[in-house]
């Protein structure tokens, strides 16, 4: 959508005030005065199609499952009213996650580098969480009509741009904050002690230690020591002091005492691929896990050679640094789907094909392995098989935009023309691309021996779209 049309609505959407003494409060009926939960969740969604409209996704299914796991696991033990969540992963390497009101968190994939281990990246997400549990964005509404709803648009839209471009976004979010006021800043620093308090007590309540989250902000307070020109992201929109720090410090002391837990191998396998992910060319990912399995073939290192081995087309060796894993690695699911993405680099479908199939059996239902089936079976031309697999993902997983799109190549495979269109217009639709959404459906009303199903579907989702144009337009 047009960027100033963000601006209309995306004052609701940022950080707000609260009251930062030790009794935490629970915003029940008296923030839904301003704004319904519900309404929260519709002017969220309507932010997210704009996100994932503008904003380059990481296609990692195997990242995506993992943070979604930890997502859930964290907001189990939340004070969530509404679970709705929706989780958007980018394929960015900048350290960044944000909160949008109506459930959504946003993680970059930097963010997993950053975290030195996996209780400081969950320290993040329940970080986050805590945002949306308090209502801080509701709590705030008023405020921001009467004081500065310019401000707080344009830093939302900041954080949008910051999601599709980090230097960008990066500047575009110095700016705004520089122009608030100090009264401003001092009540964002309230916002984010209370939602640091309501993390921590989050992270104890599933079992994490709360330091973790301490830990990370001063890790982050020195890097802005260090590079004062390149602040990350996070820092911009969740401002760290050293007096902030020393209250979730004492935060943490006051609370149950947690074992540091071990990094799982589920972790270390998930940074591993960000790693190679975000490395600067392939050749030295390669190089550099090629010395560091020379030098000691732990496990991660053999993980990572085998990635850069597939990224530099290395197939036999991806396979062998597999072959030498501990067997409590080689029985994990994620190395099984690593060995198939093997057979899908080196266009080997029939293989894959038959590998995902049998972990299929063995996992039914699983994100990972739908996913990656489902593509080695467009792959092989094989569509019709492809279809019902991504039926079952879609039913699990509705905004997966990803899934929405292969599957209208599928149905155009198999001649399956109205299909085509209207799984094209739900793809629209959740990129917040309404006009291409109603031209799709001119186009399928073209279509001729329609069924009465047909004509009620494109009924129904005209009157979608524009409910969903209505919603990203909507000044309040």
């Amino acid at each position: 959508m047009p960027f100033l049309r963000l601006f209309i609505f995306s004052f609701l959407l940022l950080p707000v005030t609260s009251h930062a003494d030790n009794n935490l409060p629970i915003f029940g009926d008296t923030t839904s005065g301003i704004i319904s939960l519900s309404k929260e969740h519709e002017l969220g969604q309507a932010w997210a199609r704009s996100l994932r409209g503008s904003a380059k996704l990481l296609d990692d299914p195997i990242t995506y499952s993992y943070l979604n796991d930890l997502l859930w696991k964290l907001a189990s033990h939340s004070q969530l009213q509404d679970r709705r969540l929706d989780l958007i992963v980018l394929d960015n390497p900048t350290l960044n996650a944000f909160a949008v009101p109506g459930g959504i968190i946003g993680i970059h994939g930097g963010l997993i580098l950053s975290a030195d281990n996996e209780d400081e990246l969950a320290s993040v997400v329940a970080h986050e969480l805590a945002h949306i549990s308090q209502r801080h964005f509701a709590s705030q509404l008023e405020e921001a009509r009467r004081n500065r709803p310019f401000t707080l648009a344009a830093l939302l839209a900041s954080i949008l741009v910051a999601s599709a471009d980090g230097q960008a976004g990066a500047a575009a979010i110095s700016t705004t904050i520089a122009s608030q006021q100090s009264a401003a800043l001092a009540f964002s620093r309230q916002n984010e002690q209370e939602a640091d308090r309501v993390g921590m007590q989050t992270l104890v309540n599933a079992g994490i230690d709360p330091e973790a989250m301490p830990r990370m902000f001063s890790r982050l307070l020195r890097s802005q020591r260090f590079d004062q020109n390149r602040l990350p992201e996070f820092l911009l929109t969740h401002p760290v002091s050293e007096s902030r720090i020393a209250d979730a410090l004492n935060r943490s002391a006051q609370l149950p005492d947690q074992p540091a837990s071990k990094n799982s191998k589920e972790y270390e396998i998930i940074r591993t691929r960000m790693t190679v992910h975000f490395a600067k060319s392939p050749q030295d990912s390669y190089a550099f896990y090629r010395q560091a399995v020379d030098a000691s073939p732990t496990p991660t290192a053999l993980y990572g050679l085998a990635l850069s081995s597939i990224e530099t087309n290395r197939y036999q060796e991806a396979h062998q640094a597999l072959k030498q894993l501990p067997y409590d690695w080689q029985s994990m699911l994620y190395i099984k789907l690593t060995v198939a993405e093997i057979y899908l680099a080196q266009q080997n479908w029939q293989t894959a094909v038959e590998s995902l199939q049998a972990l299929n059996e063995l996992y039914p239902y699983t994100y990972t392995v739908e996913k990656l089936l489902s593509k080695a079976l467009m792959a092989q031309g094989q569509p019709a098989q492809a279809i019902r697999v991504m039926n079952n993902i879609k039913r699990d997983y509705p905004k997966d935009v990803d899934n929405w799109y292969l599957l209208a190549e599928a149905y155009g495979q198999n001649n399956e023309r109205m299909n085509v269109h209207l799984t094209r217009i739900e793809y629209f639709l959740l990129t917040g691309q309404t006009d291409r959404a109603n031209q799709q459906i001119t186009f399928a009303r073209r279509e001729k021996n329609q069924s009465q199903y047909e004509i009620a579907r494109l009924d129904q989702l005209e009157q979608e779209t524009k409910a969903v144009r209505d919603a990203m337009k909507m000044d309040i």
